[in-house]
C-alpha cells in the first residue's frame, strides 16, 4: 500500500510539471476554441445511455486555457449553448426547451496516449428561463470527453454532456446530449 500511495505522488508530481508546458487539450498552445453540436437523449440518468432519442439539440461554443487541477491537466472554459427542441417524444414537448444557457467549466485530462485524450469535467451557470423539465435557472454540467489531434491547430471530440439543478429544485429531469466538436488551438 505505501508503495502504491508512493508510486502515485511521483506520479502525480510527475504530471504537474509536464502540465506547466504541454497540456493534452491544446498543446503547447494558450488558448483553445470549440463548436460542438449534440442529440439529446430522455434520461435522468447522469451517464445516459442513448437508448431514447428526442427531437432535441444541442449547439455549444467554448473558449478554453491550460489550467492544472491538483497536478493533473486540466483545462478552465467559458462555455455558451443553445438547446433546439422540436416537437413532441416521450410526453415532453421538447421546442418548449429551447433555451440559451451560459456556464464555466473545468475538464481533467484522465487518460492520455500521443495524440488522443479522454476528460472529465463539470461546471455551474445559468440557463435563460425556468421551466417544467428542469425547474431552476441554475444549471449543474457533467461531462466525458474524448478527443483526438488531427494535427498541431485542429482536434476532434466526442462527448456526452449532462445538465441538471442538482435537485435544487423539485423538477429535475435533467437535459442529456451526446455529440461531435472541433477544436482549434491557438
Amino acid at each position: 500500500m505505501k508503495q502504491t500511495f508512493l508510486i502515485f505522488c511521483i506520479w502525480l508530481y510527475a504530471a504537474s510539471g509536464l502540465a506547466a508546458e504541454w497540456n493534452p487539450f491544446m498543446g503547447f498552445y494558450q488558448n483553445q476554441i470549440a463548436l460542438n453540436i449534440g442529440q439529446g437523449v430522455n434520461s435522468g440518468f447522469i451517464i445516459p445511455p442513448p437508448s431514447q432519442i428526442v427531437p432535441f439539440y444541442l449547439i455549444h461554443m467554448q473558449y478554453s486555457i491550460p489550467a492544472t487541477f491538483f497536478g493533473l491537466p486540466a483545462r478552465q472554459s467559458i462555455n455558451v449553448a443553445q438547446t433546439i427542441g422540436m416537437g413532441a417524444r416521450y410526453g415532453w414537448q421538447w421546442d418548449k426547451f429551447t433555451i440559451p444557457m451560459g456556464f464555466l467549466s473545468e475538464d481533467i485530462a484522465l487518460v492520455e496516449y500521443e495524440k488522443f485524450y479522454f476528460a472529465g469535467g463539470a461546471g455551474a451557470g445559468l440557463q435563460a428561463q425556468q421551466n417544467k423539465r428542469l425547474g431552476a435557472k441554475l444549471l449543474f454540467m457533467f461531462k466525458l470527453t474524448a478527443g483526438w489531434h488531427l494535427d498541431e491547430h485542429w482536434g476532434l471530440e466526442v462527448f456526452m454532456h449532462h445538465f441538471s439543478n442538482a435537485n435544487t429544485a423539485p423538477e429535475n429531469y435533467s437535459y442529456a446530449f451526446y455529440g461531435i466538436g472541433t477544436t482549434y488551438q491557438f
